[in-house]
């Protein structure tokens, strides 16, 4: 891997689900990896849905979670501001997908990422010449 790729709140969330063990091992792979290389970028956007899942779907403690989003401070974090959202309501039209994924397409293009890991898009989809990959297609 050479190139900044943007990690969905997905990759993070199997990385602590113990009900997918092939899952949670693959995103543990994915996110030493590019913590490592140096190359993960995630956003505000990703960090505040983790939180969300984790504290109410997975039922971690606060305490937690919140240890957990504070350990993420070694990726790239894209702060979302208003041009951000802008791009983000103009790929939400052009694309016609929702605006919170166009959200994280316009954050990873504000960080030059060339590749975004999701589940909430078209695996090998471009999307403003940044291409999407499911790291988790063939489970």
């Amino acid at each position: 891997m050479t190139s900044k790729i943007f990690i969905d709140t997905n990759v993070l969330v199997y990385a602590l689900d113990k009900a997918e063990p092939e899952k949670q091992k693959k995103a543990r792979e994915l996110l030493r990896k590019t913590e490592s290389d140096r190359l993960g970028v995630i956003s505000t956007q990703v960090l505040q849905e983790y939180y969300v899942v984790a504290t109410q779907k997975m039922k971690v403690e606060p305490e937690l979670a919140k240890r957990i989003i504070s350990s993420l401070s070694k990726f790239e974090v894209v702060v979302i501001n208003q041009p951000i959202i802008e791009k983000a309501i103009d790929i939400s039209i052009s694309n016609k997908i929702t605006f919170w994924d166009a959200l994280i397409v316009s954050s990873a293009a504000a960080a030059r990422c060339r590749i975004i890991w999701t589940e909430d898009l078209n695996h090998g989809q471009s999307i403003n010449k940044i291409k999407i990959e499911n790291p988790f297609h063939l489970f």
